[in-house]
């Protein structure tokens, strides 16, 4: 099967004998039973329902196909798909490299919660590139990645930033949410490991929290796996049956977001209203020549900074919008648009020349959606 979405509609299913279902039916257990008493302590058999099941293996085989990874490890929010990799390689005494367009709730975590650990957080200029070496100490236990970035949408130099944290034995992380996997594969590049939110494009229909993270190396693999049995991670069989048939249908809902993102994001750079779009697929994003040799197309998700006004205007052109939900997340079949301006945090980087509100584009018309764009506009004045 050389084609991806193939794949996906045949990958991780049970081998057909009489009425078999097309997908692994969910188990919902916490105990499991054994008819011998010297079974229950076996290690090549679950022991308990917190163990997963074969839904969960099915899952697991589909995201180390997604990403061309050695193991998967599942978790019950895209949030702790993100920390807990964090987690699993860092030490009191530790120093970690996060990029400063990184996901809120990342950045977060380690400034609180790993701080609170004894492990220092040190922010990066997402476009540092190879220059990121002089910043790696002898206790860099991890470098974070996002690419493009969180609100922002700046590409990093993937392959370079890697193979700089490799010479200094740092575990590599890049949350690749943005291109599900499907334009963007960081495990190809030199990255360690790639985290998602399956929220996201995968859950599809704004339902469901769920998250993956898929390691290039077994071992990295089996310290994600036992920091997760450690703190009692589980997820429940019905989200990641939920997530399973996400997987059969991701390429296409995906391919339809993409080219809708791209179509609105070229109609918005020649309005008199938008200042700048913030989408790598267009030649004026600073990034796009690095994102034309890295990805292989786009996704739901870009910027536009408008022309400067009072938040009250803001507001009142999102307000306008009848198609577009106000809300977090994207990669489902709603579009959703949000004013990131109360939740702009950077060191690095220029001050835009406007507001900045974030676009996703969901499985609407891209006409039908632009319409709404423009009617909506008649309120930024």
């Amino acid at each position: 099967m050389t084609h991806r979405r193939t794949r996906f509609a045949h990958l991780g299913r049970p081998e057909p004998t009489l009425a078999t279902p097309v997908n692994h039916p969910v188990e919902r257990a916490s105990t499991l039973l054994f008819d011998k008493s010297e079974d229950l302590y076996r290690s090549d058999l679950r022991g308990y329902g917190r163990h997963g099941s074969q839904v969960h293996d099915a899952l697991k085989r589909l995201f180390v196909d997604l990403e061309g990874g050695a193991t998967a490890q599942l978790y019950p929010s895209g949030v702790m798909a993100c920390t807990q990799p964090v987690l699993s390689f860092v030490r009191p005494g530790d120093h970690v490299l996060l990029t400063d367009s990184a996901y809120g709730p990342t950045r977060f975590f380690c400034q609180t919660f790993l701080k609170q650990m004894g492990v220092e957080t040190e922010l990066y200029d997402p476009r540092i590139g190879a220059g990121i070496e002089a910043l790696i100490r002898d206790n860099t236990a991890v470098v974070l990645l996002e690419s493009p970035g969180s609100l922002t949408f700046e590409i990093q130099d993937i392959p370079a930033i890697s193979a700089a944290a490799r010479k200094r034995a740092a575990v590599t992380i890049v949350d690749n949410t943005w291109s599900a996997g499907l334009t963007c594969n960081p495990l190809a590049l030199g990255a360690d490991i790639t985290t998602h939110s399956a929220t996201k494009y995968f859950g599809g229909h704004g339902d469901l929290l769920y998250g993956g993270a898929i390691c290039a190396s077994e071992d990295h693999g089996s310290t994600l796996a036992l920091t997760a049995k450690q703190l009692g991670v589980a997820s429940s069989p019905d989200d990641a049956y939920q997530v399973l048939r996400g997987f059969r249908s991701v390429s296409a809902r995906f391919a339809q977001q993409e080219r809708t993102a791209e179509a609105l994001a070229r109609w918005l750079a020649d309005r008199d209203e938008v200042r700048q779009v913030l989408h790598p697929a267009l030649p004026s994003h600073p990034d796009h020549a690095l994102w034309r040799r890295d990805f292989s197309g786009g996704a739901c998700l870009f910027g536009a900074v408008l022309a400067p006004g009072p938040v009250v205007q803001v507001d009142r052109f999102i307000d306008a919008l009848r198609l577009f939900g106000v809300g977090f997340s994207y990669g489902g079949f709603e579009s959703l648009a949000i004013h990131c301006d109360p939740q702009l945090k950077r060191k690095f980087g220029e001050p835009f020349e406007g507001p900045l509100v974030r676009f996703a584009c969901g499985l609407e018309h891209p006409d039908d959606l632009i319409a709404d764009l423009e009617q909506a506009f008649a309120q930024y004045s």
